[in-house]
C-alpha cells in the first residue's frame, strides 16, 4: 500500500533531519489516519484509491499554502513547499492524458456527460483530472 512507503519514506527523512519532507510526510499520515477513523465508522476501509485523492488534496492545499507565502516573499517557506509537493507527486499514478481520456470517451455507447463523468469517476479515479475530461468530452 503507499502509506507503507510513505511511512518508511518518512523514516528515511527523520534519519537525514529533513524536516521539508518530514513535514509533508507526516501532514499525509495525520490526514490517513483522520480518514481512516471517519471510514472505519462507516465500516470501510481506507485503500490507495482514498490515499491518491488525499495525496492530490494536500498537494493542492500546499500549492495555496505557497502562494500565500510567495505574497509575503518569504522564499524559505516556499522552497520547502515545493520539496514536500514534489515528495508526494512521486506517490501518484501516472495520470492520462487528453488523448487517452479521448479514446476511453469513444469506445463508450452513452456519451452523455453524466455518464462519461460517472465511468471515469468509478474506473479512473485518481488517475485523470476530472476538469480534462469535461474538456475533452465538449470538444467531441
Amino acid at each position: 500500500m503507499i502509506i507503507d512507503e510513505i511511512k518508511k519514506a518518512n523514516m528515511q527523512a527523520l534519519k537525514e533531519h529533513n524536516d521539508a519532507l518530514r513535514t509533508g510526510y507526516s501532514m499525509l499520515m495525520n490526514k490517513y489516519m483522520l480518514a481512516g477513523i471517519e471510514l472505519k465508522a462507516q465500516g470501510k476501509e481506507i485503500g490507495d484509491t482514498e490515499m491518491i485523492q488525499l495525496i492530490q488534496k494536500s498537494i493542492k492545499e500546499l500549492e495555496e499554502e505557497k502562494e500565500i507565502y510567495e505574497k509575503a516573499g518569504r522564499e524559505e517557506s516556499v522552497k520547502s513547499i515545493e520539496i514536500q509537493q514534489e515528495a508526494l507527486k512521486v506517490y501518484l499514478p501516472k495520470m492520462m492524458s487528453k488523448e487517452e481520456i479521448k479514446a476511453e470517451i469513444l469506445k463508450l455507447d452513452d456519451k452523455s456527460i453524466g455518464n462519461v463523468m460517472k465511468h471515469f469517476k468509478i474506473n479512473f479515479a485518481g488517475k485523470c483530472d476530472m476538469r480534462d475530461v469535461q474538456e475533452v468530452l465538449k470538444a467531441l
